[in-house]
């Protein structure tokens, strides 16, 4: 009786040991990749932005698959001209879903982008699924496909704002 309830014991405290460091590992994610990305996106700085992304990375959208890192010279060239145009960004996400190990991590989430130039906002809304890889002990994306139709339908407020408990940036 004794040797199963210490069994039983061990396998809880090993539960609570891998959700702690299950817990540390996204907590890691969010300080070293999200809370990141979204100042880099916000302070419309390209090259903190494009520093997030893994050398070789996978980019998907509906205008296709870069696996050129094409988009990074995008990147570049659309925050100059907003830049340019004195225009004030703002990002904002959640997490549908998320799944990690102690390397790889895959995070399914809704963004809004708010852009205001001059008197003018406009509002865009999608959906994301990024994959992050821990390189060289940096966290840094390699897969990020995100598009703002699903099923046929345009994502919008109420997809976004369907967020209710999740973790939003």
């Amino acid at each position: 009786m004794r040797t199963i309830i210490f069994l039983l014991i061990m396998c809880i405290s090993g539960l609570s040991s891998a959700q702690i460091n299950m817990e540390r590992i996204q907590k890691d994610i969010n300080q070293s990749v999200w809370k990141e990305f979204k100042s880099a996106f916000e302070r419309i700085d390209a090259i903190a932005l494009n520093n997030l992304y893994a050398d070789q990375t996978l980019r998907v959208t509906p205008n296709g698959i870069d696996t050129e890192n094409s988009f990074k010279t995008a990147n570049v060239e659309r925050f100059q001209m907003l830049k340019e145009k004195a225009a004030i960004v703002k990002l904002d996400f959640w997490f549908e879903s998320r799944h990690t190990n102690l390397n790889t991590s895959y995070e399914v989430g809704y963004y809004k982008i708010a852009t205001k130039i001059d008197d003018e906002t406009s509002i865009h809304y999608g959906q994301f699924h990024i994959v992050l890889k821990k390189i060289s002990n940096t966290w840094k994306i390699v897969q990020d496909w995100d598009t703002t139709i699903i099923n046929g339908q345009k994502i919008g407020e109420k997809e976004f704002e369907r967020m209710g408990e999740n973790q939003l940036y």
